[in-house]
């Protein structure tokens, strides 16, 4: 059974740029970095992977690889975002730090049982910072079952 989340790995342009935002800003602390001069199927590689950590020990990960082919680009909330929990009063607090620092802030968005924040970290993905609401129901499991059901049997086009 996957016992939860370890790492998520992203590709980064520049590793220093993305330590700045995720240890300055965002304040995960860097907690490892390998360089990488080989992969496990003998291939020469220059790489530079590097672990954020998280409050639950779970870490944002990146990997710097300069020259490989990669298209970075703005990336839309819909496309791509990367979500992390964390209290209301972190929410308000990092909503004024990033509208302060002058880093894209988005939000406050109402998603009924969130709230949530957004900034653009320097590779372009989009980071949510969520924080649950008390009274909203813990099990909702029935009711996302149904709005999938529906949306599946919508006609399309």
């Amino acid at each position: 059974m996957i016992q939860g989340l370890h790492h998520a790995a992203y590709r980064c342009r520049n590793s220093e740029e993305t330590r700045a935002f995720y240890e300055g800003f965002l304040e995960l602390p860097l907690a490892r970095a390998l360089k990488i001069d080989m992969t496990q199927t003998g291939r020469k590689a220059a790489v530079l992977h590097t672990f954020y950590q998280m409050g639950d020990g779970s870490f944002l990960a990146f990997f710097e690889e300069p020259g490989a082919p990669f298209e970075f680009k703005d990336q839309r909330d819909f496309d791509l975002h990367i979500a992390l929990e964390v209290e209301p009063d972190e929410l308000q607090r990092m909503f004024a730090k990033g509208k302060a620092s002058g880093v894209e802030t988005r939000g406050i968005s109402d998603h009924e049982f969130i709230d949530s924040i957004y900034f653009r970290d320097p590779n372009g993905y989009v980071i949510e910072l969520t924080a649950k609401k008390g009274d909203a129901p813990v099990d909702r499991a029935a009711e996302a079952r149904k709005i999938l059901g529906d949306w599946t049997a919508r006609p399309i086009g």
